[in-house]
């Protein structure tokens, strides 16, 4: 897994302004919805970071005069990424972009990531001290949300690692705070959250999700989420979903994760951690043509490093390098 936001200075208010401001002067590109300012109950369109690190890359190369490799790189900054907090103070950060967002008349998406025992001591290792840290965590998270309209992604991998197994975490105190992460974010009254439930290469069967997820509060969440920082093919996952969604008895939603997986998994060693040859997926959209799909989601950000494997820098840091490879091999 990754962990985008942890990498950078604690926001101050600033930040807002900075935020907000490169919104209006750039502003923000949307992919797959209704336009700003669209009635009630339309499709949302995802808003676009102009502050990414994809987009301050590209404004980089236009100025060293790397025409065409910025080129390339817009195909990542010019689309909706979600945005992950990190560590410190989230609500200052989630209130930010929210703004920002709200002031385009666009929908953020927002990964909420801290849980104890994070990626069970891998590459992201981290997350809260204990579970009264987190409480507090999700406390801050919602309050940034407000009222604005926003997706919120519940802890990528948290889930299907107590599935698969994760020592040293407590599995009654992980569904608990996963149940509660999720009450307290769908108390906020335009959000829509998804609760992650893996991909469909890791617990392949779906029935053994059921319980786990149950626990975790998925039956107060919209949804579940696949393929975070994965790469199964859209048809893959839909599938998948399917499945999951009938094992929990029907009804329920997901969305899919598309940021990476253009040219779907790969096959060596390590087929999670900055696979070589891979490639942009479908851009954001909510056009998924299939009723229980909700929308497809770059919740990965392209070009940010998935760990300290195949020379690639820490989990969550901006690589350039490898985000060209996934923009020059994008179909779209």
């Amino acid at each position: 897994m990754t962990l985008p936001s942890s990498h950078r200075a604690r926001p101050r208010f600033p930040l807002s302004r900075l935020i907000v401001a490169a919104a209006l002067l750039l502003g923000a590109a949307a992919t797959g919805g209704t336009a700003a300012g669209a009635p009630p109950g339309a499709a949302p369109v995802f808003w676009v970071d102009p502050t990414s690190y994809a987009a301050r890359q590209a404004a980089q190369w236009r100025a060293a005069g790397r025409l065409d490799d910025a080129l390339l790189i817009d195909r990542i900054a010019t689309r909706p990424q979600a945005v992950w907090p990190g560590e410190g103070a989230p609500g200052a950060v989630v209130l930010a972009h929210a703004q920002a967002a709200a002031m385009t008349g666009h929908t953020p998406v927002f990964v909420a990531y801290f849980i104890p025992h994070r990626d069970c001591a891998a590459y992201s290792k981290g997350g809260a001290r204990d579970a009264a840290h987190y409480r507090r965590w999700i406390e801050e998270f919602a309050s940034g949300l407000g009222t604005s309209d926003a997706y919120v992604i519940v802890e990528p991998d948290a889930v299907a690692h107590m599935v698969a197994g994760c020592p040293g975490a407590d599995a009654a105190e992980r569904y608990e705070l996963l149940a509660h992460a999720v009450r307290r974010l769908k108390s906020r009254p335009h959000t829509k959250v998804y609760l992650d439930a893996g991909n469909a290469g890791w617990i392949p069967e779906a029935q053994r999700l059921v319980a786990p997820l149950r626990s975790a509060g998925i039956d107060e969440a919209d949804g579940f989420a696949l393929n975070v920082s994965n790469f199964h093919t859209n048809e893959v996952s839909a599938e998948y979903g399917h499945r999951v969604a009938a094992a929990l008895g029907g009804g329920k939603h997901f969305v899919v994760d598309s940021s990476r997986n253009g040219n779907g998994p790969y096959t060596g060693t390590e087929a999670w951690c900055n696979p070589p040859d891979r490639a942009l997926g479908t851009p954001p959209t909510t056009a998924t043509g299939d009723p229980a799909l909700d929308a497809y989601l770059w919740i990965k950000r392209p070009g940010e490093s998935d760990g300290t494997c195949r020379g690639g820098p820490q989990a969550g840091q901006w690589w350039p390098e490898y985000a060209l490879g996934l923009a020059r091999r994008a179909r779209s």
